[in-house]
């Protein structure tokens, strides 16, 4: 049998099943894959069937993946974690929906990489950072900063998360969907304590009015059909409003989106004077940092990132080498009490221009 005709009852027998996009989703779902797992790998397979003329991809294979993912890097010049998400899409859609197992890429243009080393913020510029905020913004900044959390992890944090007690908070299907503790602020002890009192008494509040329920997750919801109004279940961080879930249309209260602290910090960054690119995951960066000059070792750090290999916290140990990996430049070993004739000279005509 001819590899076209292979293809052809190939594509027949998809006309039979669910949609193709459906078939997706589902076997996301099933395989319990995050959301927004689901949205990226959705929004590359649908940017593959439009590369391809809308042809079905059981009609396709290695070639037309190729051709798509040297597009993205050649035409479109995406970075290269944007190409390896859209290969993992594609694979995801032929192994686990088609049942199709692609040979070897090695004709994919791939986008290069180029090194990148983190902004990490002073101690001084952390505390501009945090003082320039208020209420539940500077309580979500404090704990990226102060427990080296994921803006997405902060956000899915749930009330049984938060040990008062023992000062540490467990970090449920973190990244690579592995569970960490990481340590909780001592100063943020008792504000943690009056915003989840904040938060009681909003859960009170649903459940008078008929609600109080939040999403679970896995499948959770059948196995304790009672748990997801339970105190200990709710977002720590929980959304102002009420709306229904995409899944099953129920009425629950969600956690923050993250577009909150992301604009937060955004704007507490220009209002501090901050002149450096900060994001959230900045604060992250300099929580690391900020350990290893403080003389912890780097398996420590590595254990509260969760990071799988060391050598990814290593990037943090460049700061320690304070610039140029502490090579003392010679203009700043010239005469003078500290200061070189030349730097002297130059801030002297720069104080008589601007008198």
């Amino acid at each position: 049998m001819s590899e076209e005709s292979t293809k052809s009852d190939a594509a027949a027998d998809q006309a039979e099943r669910p949609r193709l996009l459906d078939q997706v989703r589902d076997t996301i779902r099933r395989k319990y894959y995050s959301r927004r797992t689901e949205e990226a790998y959705v929004h590359w397979i649908k940017r593959f069937i439009y590369f391809t003329g809308k042809r079905h991809p059981a009609t396709l294979g290695e070639a037309e993946v190729t051709a798509f993912l040297s597009h993205l890097a050649v035409t479109r010049h995406v970075a290269a974690a944007t190409q390896n998400q859209a290969l993992s899409a594609l694979l995801f859609l032929y192994k686990e929906v088609l049942g199709q197992e692609l040979g070897w890429l090695d004709g994919v243009q791939r986008a290069t990489r180029p090194p990148r080393l983190p902004t990490v913020l002073t101690r001084d510029e952390a505390g501009r950072l945090l003082a320039s905020m208020v209420g539940t913004r500077w309580l979500l900044a404090s704990l990226l900063y102060g427990a080296g959390l994921r803006v997405i992890e902060c956000l899915r944090l749930r009330v049984k998360d938060v040990d008062l007690s023992y000062r540490q908070i467990l970090v449920r299907d973190g990244k690579g969907e592995k569970d960490r503790v990481t340590v909780l602020p001592e100063s943020l002890i008792e504000p943690m304590r009056a915003h989840l009192e904040r938060v009681r008494m909003l859960h009170a509040r649903d459940l008078a009015e008929g609600y109080g329920e939040v999403h679970l997750p896995y499948a959770l919801s059948r196995k304790y059909p009672r748990a997801g109004k339970e105190w200990c279940w709710q977002y720590a961080f929980p959304s102002k409003n009420r709306s229904a879930d995409p899944d099953d249309g129920v009425i629950r209260r969600h956690h923050l989106d993250e577009s909150v602290p992301q604009r937060a910090v955004k704007v507490a960054a220009r209002a501090a004077g901050i002149a450096k690119h900060v994001n959230c995951h900045t604060l992250r960066h300099s929580f690391a940092t900020h350990l290893l000059e403080g003389g912890y070792d780097i398996r420590t750090v590595q254990e509260l990132l969760g990071h799988s290999d060391v050598s990814t916290t290593m990037i943090y140990t460049h700061v320690l080498n304070k610039g140029g990996r502490g090579v003392k430049s010679p203009l700043d070993s010239g005469g003078g009490a500290g200061q070189p004739p030349v730097a002297r000279d130059v801030v002297a005509e720069y104080r008589v221009q601007a008198g």
